[in-house]
């Protein structure tokens, strides 16, 4: 897929990996539209990349999701790429918490259902492009579960079952793909709870995504990602 020329819709793209990416994107000569729930962040976000615009909102609501879709499709009816980042992560101990379960349903809700209703409100103008595609940013925890993510990671999971499951949708359809990224721990902001110091910079994730694009290589795992599809 070209990596230059799009019109570029990046969710939780104010900090963190979906920054990263949406600074990628932009430099490699992309428009770009990044999504945060905070104004502020969102604008200090805004001054570094060039010419790119802030659309605030909480995609793990409802009403959100589809005033931020129809915002997209009427304002920036060019938008081909839309990049689904915006996540939720508790770090807890099932044997210390008596809310698991609530913590389950935020992350559930934000990471997987979030996904497949937004998806599905572009879908139809993705596929009216050229060139379009979906990306999904899940974690190496759909592969390896940890006892401090303990339902994280079945949110991860579960994205990524979706994410074949779509990509085999649409399979025959030649002006759409489907990616799934895969980062291991990142040192970011969201991760800091966890251990983030000891992860990798988010701008290794953002370059591993713009060599996947290049060659249409619809997995991209990413640094300790990698050890897993060297087994598959």
């Amino acid at each position: 897929m070209k990596t230059t020329g799009n019109t570029v819709f990046i969710s939780g793209g104010s900090a963190g990996i979906g920054l990263a990416i949406a600074k990628k994107l932009n430099a490699e000569g992309n428009k770009i539209i990044i999504n945060g729930r905070n104004e502020e962040r969102l604008q200090n976000a805004l001054e570094q990349l060039d010419n790119a615009v802030g659309i605030q909102g909480d995609l793990s609501l409802e009403a959100d999701r589809i005033r931020i879709a129809a915002e997209l499709k009427e304002n920036y009816p060019d938008v081909n790429i839309i990049i689904n980042n915006a996540g939720a992560a508790f770090g807890y101990l099932l044997n210390e918490t008596l809310n698991a379960h609530q913590k389950a349903a935020i992350e559930m809700n934000t990471n997987y259902f979030s996904v497949i209703h937004f998806t599905e409100l572009l879908l139809p103008h993705l596929l009216q492009k050229k060139e379009a595609a979906v990306i999904n940013v899940s974690s190496i925890a759909v592969f390896r579960s940890h006892k401090f993510l303990p339902t994280y990671s079945a949110t991860k999971a579960a994205l990524h079952s979706y994410t074949v499951a779509l990509r085999n949708t649409y399979e025959e359809e030649k002006n759409i793909r489907i990616y799934e990224v895969y980062p291991p721990l990142v040192n970011t902001e969201f991760s800091a709870e966890i251990g983030g110091a000891n992860g990798i910079p988010p701008a290794e994730v953002a370059d591993e995504l713009i060599l996947a694009l290049e060659k249409d290589q619809f997995d991209v795992p990413v640094g300790d990602s990698k050890q897993f599809f060297k087994l598959a």
